[in-house]
This record gives structure tokens, sequence and C-alpha cells, in this order.
């Protein structure tokens, strides 16, 4: 199945440069929408998944990197490219300290554009599939495939209820989870009992040592904690 094209948000007022950069960006496989100013991006992102933003710097009313520091004070951690005809190192620099994940300046050939985009799309898949991966002893999960291997790469069968409970504990590999959380998320609020008996299951196929767990930990009068490699 054919990867779905990767969708950008170009943010510019100028209106040449604008629907300049929507073409050349179509006509390199891309998905392109275009904002004239801070506003209307901020209208587009509320209703779209973008994958990476071209933003410039210089505009009215909202400029750049006052929309990009927004951005990430939200907690928003899409990829942004800035543009600006400012081409001194202290306002490169500048911009990358508030979370620019790269940097600019006018003018540009539209081709160093497309690589540079692409070595960030690249750069921020890899990051997304290594974060997805848990990994233990001998054995790895998916957690974006639900899917537990051997170190040969071969399917290892786990029980829906094992991949739920692997896929929320490793969520964020080292949290406590009270046994409260895990029987509500399995549905058996009135028996704890249910969330010993399946953490007991589980461990028989992540752990090397079952009575000396290393990863699916039992944290005293509080819970289950999961570590990765």
């Amino acid at each position: 199945m054919p990867e779905a094209p990767k969708h950008i948000l170009v943010v510019d007022d100028d209106t040449r440069l604008r629907n300049l950069l929507q073409r050349y960006l179509r006509e390199q496989g891309f998905l392109v929408s275009a904002a004239e100013d801070a506003s209307k991006a901020e209208d587009f992102l509320s209703f779209y998944v973008f994958d990476l933003l071209i933003v410039d710097i210089m505009m009215p009313k909202v400029t750049g990197t006052e929309f990009l520091q927004k951005l990430r004070k939200q907690g928003n951690l899409i990829p942004v490219i800035l543009l600006t005809a400012m081409g001194e190192a202290a306002d490169r620099v500048s911009g990358l300290e508030i979370g620019a994940d790269d940097y600019i300046p006018k003018p540009f050939e539209p081709k160093e554009l497309v690589l540079r985009i692409n070595n960030i799309l690249k750069r921020t898949q890899e990051i997304k599939e290594k974060a997805g991966k848990l990994r233990f002893y001998n054995v790895s999960y998916d957690i974006n495939r639900g899917e537990l291997l051997d170190n040969q790469g071969q399917i290892i069968h786990i029980t829906p209820v094992e991949r739920l409970l692997l896929s929320e504990l490793g969520k964020n590999p080292g949290e406590v989870h009270t046994r409260e959380e895990l029987a509500s998320l399995l549905g058996s609020k009135e028996s704890l009992r249910t969330v010993d008996v399946q953490i007991t299951r589980l461990r028989k196929k992540i752990e090397v040592d079952t009575k000396n767990p290393r990863y699916l930990q039992t944290v005293r009068g509080k819970g289950y904690m999961l570590i990765s490699e």
C-alpha cells in the first residue's frame, strides 16, 4: 500500500512566494495548504494534521517566532522550518533556540528547501519508530502494531488483554501504574487479582527470570512499572 503524501502548511504573508511554494511542493508530491498569517495557520491546525510547517518570520501582527513559541508552549512538536530575509547568525540561533527544526534565509533554492524537508521528515519518522518500540532481553514489542517479536523477528502470540497491558505500560516506560488503573483499563474494576494474574502471564513472555523480573516490575504498595532496554 503506497504511503500517503506528507501534508505541509506554508505560512507566509507574501502572496507570490506562498503560491510559488505551494505549487512547487505539490509538484514534488506533497499535499500543501497555505496560510497568509498566524491566525489562519491556527485555524488550519485546529482542523488538519500536518507533518511539517514552513513559517516566515517577518509577518504582521504575530511574527513567525511568536507563532512558533506559542506552538511549543502548547506542547505541539510538529517540525518547523523558519523562513526569513535575515541571514545573520544570531537570528538563526534565536530561531533554533525557540524550537525550530531548521532555518533557511531568503532567497533560497527550492530544491534545497525540499532536501531539508525530506531530511527532517526522515529524522522525525525514525524517532517515531524508535519511540514506538520496546526492547527486552530477547523480545521486542511494537506499540504501533501491537506485536510482540522474538529476536528473529517472528511474532509471539499474545492475548488482547496482554497487548492492552503492554501498550498502556509502554506508553511511558518507568511510570508506575496502580493496580486499580490497570483493572479499570481491563474492565475488571472489581477484581484486582485479575491484573496480578495477567501480569504474571505477561512476564512469562518478556522476562528471562519471572521470579526476579527485570522489565515488568512490581512497585511495592503502588502497582506495576515497565522498563525497556
